[in-house]
């Protein structure tokens, strides 16, 4: 890549950077930096450009598409929580279909935060100390944010630190090399180090940075290079300049691996130990499973939770999102049409507490003689589930907005007096729940009156949300078979796993207002829960490296305090005591607990991701290497028996997601790579 080329962005800029034409005349509709730089009203003017082009992955980050704004996006649809209405290929791995896509824009935001940390001291006496050091701090913060954001994509990456001057400069000093990934990760340290060292322990202005911010960023971007270090398996140097480009030296990655984490830990324990947050229980009671529900949905709306470290605002009609109009179930839709473009699977929803479950840890929905268990109402299966799980996905029968949300597949009219035997039974008189059985209900022989139902249907479905079968009740009724929010087979906006999304879905919203750009919650970007599980995390890695902890410290503790904590607040079974967290499957007790905390936070993909096990976990027989395949839990009413019961299988769509190890590191552009000398692509690719 020549960096030249990204001397142009800097056009995007002219209403701030200053200039001069041919005749030495400034401009005199643009701003100079005698203007800018005058006072901290001028730094607000720079400091919104940058924060604008923040790497942020909020609302408005699209994972397969690689965009920081974009405006059609379902959260979490990219790791296995949840499949997307928009999932397919393209979503395999964050940045699939549109590799290198972030590569190009990070430099137009290190250029920004390059020239300030340049230009600032020059007019440093316009300032007071405290405020020149916030911006300084502020310069540095961002760079560190783009270089994480970098590193944890790409590797090493051209540790641009000053600002390239074009046409000053000959073309050959604008060609900056790739540097390694572990000079690259020192760099993201010294930043967020040297950001932390000068900003000021509060927000000096809504939206800011501040010490603790840029600590909890650090413990975070940390928190991956350590676990990179650790478990990445590829390595390989450059072709151009036999730089090892991805990977770690295989002789120091060990000692480099605990470095990292070291100061991931000591970061997150330095926002711990600040008293400044806390997490969120102003409506939690104990051993009140409603309360912690609600505790917990309104976590996420709270702009004076003492969790919030971080969060990223919107308001209408400045600055809006469409996440409640591409989330909604089905039949709360919006005017534009959308709805359930977000759908935790099965296999997230089994990773909760308080659902009844086989010795492997999957959900119980036959009884001993493999008949299906029945319900009296359709909520009944989750009854005690853990209340976050509750406020994190809607469940068939949940009520959302006043209204309960109609999640069913279809009816069944056959005999139930001796049991419903398994549906997915295609002319063979055994059931199928392989990738070589049935994928849809229309297929098995429930509805197509084959096999032992020979001559008599006794299935009924839904193709969509308007064309329905229907069947007569006992009482008179007519039922239609599918619910009001699906699923259905033939239509993308209904709940395809038998659950929709509730976390970030404002419950307050009016009806006639669930449209695109018309949301405005926050996004919570950084919250204290994730810096308990970072230190956590960060504390395991160390006992297991054999490192003590530092004085007044004990690993063990603290790791069991912050899972404690958090495990309590929603509403968890609890830890048996302090020996569940030790050693490996301590370890992985920690993990489990992150994923299911931080779901569709944009968190669990990099999660996956950093510990090298996406590719490589088995799920339902596969490996997203092979391409793993997802479940649903699938509800049914029992018109004879007058019960609910549930057919827990494959997603009927078969949506499934391949990533191959390779794929950890994105490609660099080809075009980046093809006119520089010096800008080696990724190895072996």
């Amino acid at each position: 890549m020549k960096l030249k080329h990204f001397i142009f962005a800097i056009l995007a800029f002219s209403a701030i950077i200053s200039c001069k034409d041919y005749l030495n005349i400034p401009p005199m509709n643009v701003v100079q930096d005698k203007d800018l730089y005058s006072d901290a009203a001028g730094m607000t003017v720079y400091l919104s450009r940058m924060y604008s082009q923040m790497p942020f992955e909020d609302f408005k980050y699209s994972p397969a598409r690689q965009f920081f704004d974009d405006w059609l996006v379902t959260p979490g649809a990219n790791d296995g929580a949840s499949l997307g209405r928009d999932a397919g290929t393209a979503m395999t791995s964050e940045g699939y279909s549109r590799n290198g896509a972030y590569w190009v824009r990070a430099f137009n935001l290190l250029r920004d935060a390059n020239r300030m940390l340049e230009t600032l001291p020059e007019y440093k006496s316009n300032f007071s100390e405290a405020d020149y050091n916030h911006f300084i701090g502020e310069g540095y913060f961002a760079r560190a944010m783009v270089f994480y954001a970098l590193a944890k994509r790409y590797g090493g990456v051209p540790l641009v630190t000053s600002v390239l001057k074009y046409p000053e400069n000959p073309a050959a000093e604008l060609e900056v090399p790739r540097s390694t990934e572990e000079e690259t990760w020192n760099q993201v340290l010294a930043d967020f180090d040297l950001a932390i060292t000068n900003l000021s322990a509060s927000s000096p202005k809504r939206g800011y940075a501040n010490k603790y911010v840029a600590y909890a960023f650090k413990s975070e971007a940390m928190l991956f290079a350590g676990s990179v270090a650790k478990y990445n398996k590829i390595t390989g140097l450059g072709q151009k300049t036999n730089v090892r480009v991805i990977g770690f030296d295989p002789g120091t990655a060990a000692a480099v691996s605990k470095k990292y984490f070291k100061e991931a830990y000591n970061a997150a324990r330095e926002v711990m130990k600040s008293g400044k947050y806390s997490l969120y229980k102003k409506k939690w009671a104990a051993n009140d499973k409603a309360a912690q529900y609600q505790n917990m949905v309104d976590m996420f709306f709270d702009a004076s939770s003492p969790e919030n470290i971080y969060i990223k605002e919107y308001k209408y009609p400045d600055l809006t999102h469409g996440y409640d109009a591409y989330n909604i179930p089905r039949q709360l839709m919006g005017g534009n049409g959308y709805s359930a473009g977000n759908c935790p699977t099965l296999d997230f929803v089994e990773l909760f507490d308080g659902i009844a479950k086989n010795t492997d840890g999957t959900i119980k929905v036959f009884d001993a003689n493999g008949k299906y268990l029945l319900f009296d109402n359709v909520t009944d299966i989750f009854a005690n589930a853990e209340p976050r799980l509750r406020a994190y996905v809607i469940f068939p029968g949940d009520v959302f907005k006043g209204e309960e949300i109609e999640i069913r597949r279809g009816i069944f009219t056959g005999n139930a007096a001796n049991g419903i035997a398994p549906l997915r039974v295609m002319n063979s008189g055994t059931a199928d729940y392989t990738v070589a059985g049935p994928s849809n209900y229309n297929q098995v022989d429930a509805y197509r009156a084959l096999g032992a139902f020979a001559g008599q249907k006794s299935l009924f479905l839904s193709q969509n949300g308007t064309t329905h079968e229907t069947v007569t009740l006992p009482d008179g009724t007519v039922m239609n078979a599918g619910g009001k929010s699906g699923p259905f087979t033939s239509d993308g906006t209904a709940a395809m796993t038998g659950f929709t999304v509730r976390k970030w879905l404002n419950p307050n919203m009016p009806q006639a207002l669930v449209l695109e750009a018309r949301s405005e919650q926050s996004f919570i970007l950084m919250r204290y829960a994730e810096i308990q599980l970072n230190a956590a995390e960060a504390a395991s890695e160390l006992t297991l490296a054999g490192e003590a902890a530092p004085a007044g410290d004990n690993y063990q503790q603290i790791a069991y305090d912050a899972i404690k904590d958090i495990r309590e607040r929603a509403g968890a079974d609890p830890l048996a005591g302090i020996s569940d967290l030790t050693g490996q499957s301590g370890l992985q007790i920690i993990r489990k607990e992150r994923t299911k905390e931080l779901a569709f936070e944009n968190k669990t993909l990099w999660d996956i991701r950093r510990w090298r096990t996406q590719h490589s976990d088995i799920l339902n027989g596969y490996t997203q290497s092979d391409g793993a395949y997802y479940k649903g839990l699938y509800p049914f009413y029992s018109s004879t028996a007058g019960k609910y019961f549930f057919d827990a299988g494959l997603d009927e769509g078969r949506r499934r997601f391949r990533l191959t190890e390779q794929e950890y590191y994105f490609l660099i552009p080809s075009d980046e790579v093809s006119k520089s000398p010096m800008i080696d692509q990724q190895p072996g690719r």
